[in-house]
């Protein structure tokens, strides 16, 4: 066996359930957590949200976060040592659908929410006002990340039932 087909299967499971608890941690929040904010005071959900925009910026979150990019991009390339056509289609597609789905909308459509959010004042007009729009959008971009995360972890895991590798 080689180095790709001994590492083949720990990556596409660390893909598969790294996809699927990002999309458990972007479902929770798109489902009730931002519904909770919501219906708290804007000040309070505004202070709240900033601290958790902050504390999201942990290790076990980026990890979760950032494993099953990795993860894929590995995946991705080692298609070019050892091309299988039974699995490819699953990989790149699931790689390219957390890539852009998860990681690039996070980028391009929550953060900058984010960040707009960090630099008002919570009990302020202009906070309140910029609350009502941000769980609209923020919460959007959210359902797309959950979305692509959890239809990666599926894709991740038809490509191992299709490989045979647990066989």
């Amino acid at each position: 066996m080689t180095i790709v087909e001994n590492l083949r299967l720990p990556l596409i499971l660390l893909a598969t359930v790294g996809s699927a608890v990002s999309g458990g941690i972007f479902f929770a929040f798109s489902t009730f957590v931002m519904q909770a904010l919501a219906k708290q005071p804007a000040s309070q959900g505004i202070a709240t949200m900033q601290s958790i925009n902050i504390t999201v910026i942990n290790p076990w979150f980026m990890t979760a976060f950032f494993a099953p990019a990795v993860a894929g991009i590995l995946l991705s390339v080692s298609l070019l040592f050892q091309w299988q056509p039974s699995i490819a289609a699953y990989l790149l597609t699931a790689n390219i659908l957390y890539l852009i789905g998860t990681i690039g909308v996070t980028i391009v459509g929550n953060i900058p929410l984010n960040d707009a959010l960090a630099v008002v004042t919570p009990n302020s007009i202009k906070g309140s006002t910029l609350w009502s729009k941000y769980l609209t959008n923020w919460t959007f971009w959210n359902h797309v990340r959950s979305a692509a995360a959890l239809l990666a972890a599926i894709l991740f895991a038809m490509a191992i039932i299709r490989s045979g590798l647990t066989t």
